[in-house]
């Protein structure tokens, strides 16, 4: 009646059980009859006892077949309309094309990092520490806002580093910005529906809020960050900016605008979410100061991340409440759980806690100055007076803006890309989704010299 294969990847209790409950369902196996014992059948199959007892055991725990004592095992009877007809799922055409992500040799994505940037063998080692000390706490869960030890080190380098001013407990660790951000749009929709973003600006935060029911009120963006005319004249009561190193144009927000933006948050109870995503990376001069800084008291949530520089697969970021909006988070989330490992936390706390993450700024600081310097003489050079660079001096990735008649951004990267050529949209940065004029955003993180100077000739024949 059953056969096992000892040359399958399917151990024999699971085939057995598999086979059994496959008579079951399709009826061949009818209500109340009874199977054979397990010695009977180990003798057929010419296999263990065990096997048997362990298929008849899952078999007995799920419901296919029930006992009477001291005469074997029987089957339940099953409502066979209802039943599924088959255990063996034969493999279907999926409906959707698996996407294939294609290979490009130069990537000038603005995400990317260096390849050879994570410090994987000073990460081992105190992973190792970290699994020495205090084991049983492993098997605990830890504080939902995150490792005290973590959030003290964050404190004591963000008042040191970016003047942000806060105590311990109004750090909250999170995985990400993306998080970061779901929690903000958690607490505050009872009381907001309109946020201000800029525009040009960053994706995602667009998407949160829009997916926490937030009308998105889109604001133009000039050399001085966000248009705080526009922002007084519309109806929102939150501003997401990113006052430091503007996302995509690099421009710095004044401290006259940085007051006024201030001022505009306290007149009527309204809130600015600050992100600084990349401040560490700022390769002339010392990093701007945060907004925060100006107004600790104030109405500002602040945002950090250390996906642009250390990594974004570790996927922890955290973000720095006022006190008034302290009650409202412990209200929302007091029944949550922290959802980045506490083993990760710990790592990242001695990290900072032994001077590392300070070095680690510094020679990323150097790596990629090298690079952007790299990628401001190739445009230089192949491309000329053809293109203006906007928003140099920070971050990872510059702006290129094209001039004089050329092609529109979908042809170019459709060009580009049959070079081995990626480019990320300009477009998706704005809010319509359409640019006024040609942009290109080159990232150089991910690159090497070499592959940043080869790949702006090649891009400068396409365009």
């Amino acid at each position: 009646m059953f056969v096992l294969n000892n040359n399958d990847s399917v151990t024999l209790y699971k085939q057995l059980y598999n086979q059994i409950r496959e008579h079951v369902l399709s009826g061949k196996l009818p209500a109340d009859s009874r199977l054979p014992s397990v010695r009977d059948l180990a003798v057929e199959l010419s296999t263990s006892r065990n096997t048997v007892e362990g298929a008849y055991q899952e078999l007995y725990a799920e419901g296919y077949i029930y006992s009477r004592p001291r005469s074997g095992y029987f089957v339940s009877a099953l409502a066979q309309d209802s039943a599924p007809l088959s255990l063996v799922r034969k493999p279907r055409k999926s409906s959707i094309n698996a996407k294939i992500l294609a290979s490009y040799r130069y990537d000038f994505h603005p995400a990317r990092l260096d390849q050879t940037s994570f410090p994987a063998a000073l990460w081992r080692k105190l992973f190792i520490e970290s699994l020495r000390e205090s084991p049983g706490q492993l098997v605990q869960y830890c504080d939902p806002m995150g490792e005290p030890a973590l959030r003290r080190a964050l404190q004591l380098y963000l008042e040191r580093s970016r003047g942000v001013v806060c105590d311990p407990e109004q750090i909250i660790i999170c995985a990400g910005l993306q998080q970061s951000l779901d929690i903000v749009a958690h607490m505050l929709k009872e009381n907001h529906s309109v946020v201000a973003v800029e525009n040009p600006g960053y994706h995602l935060p667009r998407s949160v809020f829009r997916n926490h029911s937030f009308e998105i009120a889109p604001i133009p963006v000039g050399s001085g960050g966000l248009d705080l005319d526009a922002l007084k004249a519309g109806n929102s009561t939150i501003a997401y900016v990113t006052p430091s190193h503007q996302l995509p144009m690099g421009c710095v927000m004044p401290v006259a605008n940085r007051l006024a933006l201030i001022e505009w948050a306290e007149a009527g109870g309204k809130l600015i979410i600050e992100d600084d995503y990349d401040s560490e990376l700022r390769y002339h001069g010392k990093p701007i100061p945060s907004l925060q800084g100006l107004r600790p008291s104030g109405n500002i949530i602040y945002l950090g991340t250390f996906s642009k520089i250390l990594s974004p697969a570790l996927r922890v970021s955290y973000l720095v409440l006022p006190h008034s909006l302290l009650a409202a988070y412990r209200l929302v989330f007091q029944d949550y759980f922290a959802t980045v490992s506490l083993l990760e936390q710990r790592i990242l706390a001695k990290f900072m806690e032994q001077g590392h993450w300070n070095r680690h700024i510094r020679r990323m600081r150097t790596v990629y100055k090298k690079k952007h310097d790299t990628l401001l003489r190739a445009v230089e050079r192949h491309f000329g007076a053809r293109a203006a660079v906007v928003g140099q001096g920070a971050g990872l990735h510059v702006v290129l803006q094209l001039s004089g008649e050329t092609f529109g951004e979908t042809e170019i990267i459709d060009r580009a890309s049959r070079k081995g050529i990626r480019l990320f949209p300009f477009s998706d940065f704005y809010v319509t989704g359409e640019s006024a004029s040609t942009k290109l955003l080159l990232g150089f993180g991910g690159m090497t010299a070499g592959e940043i100077e080869e790949g702006v000739a090649l891009l400068s024949s396409v365009c």
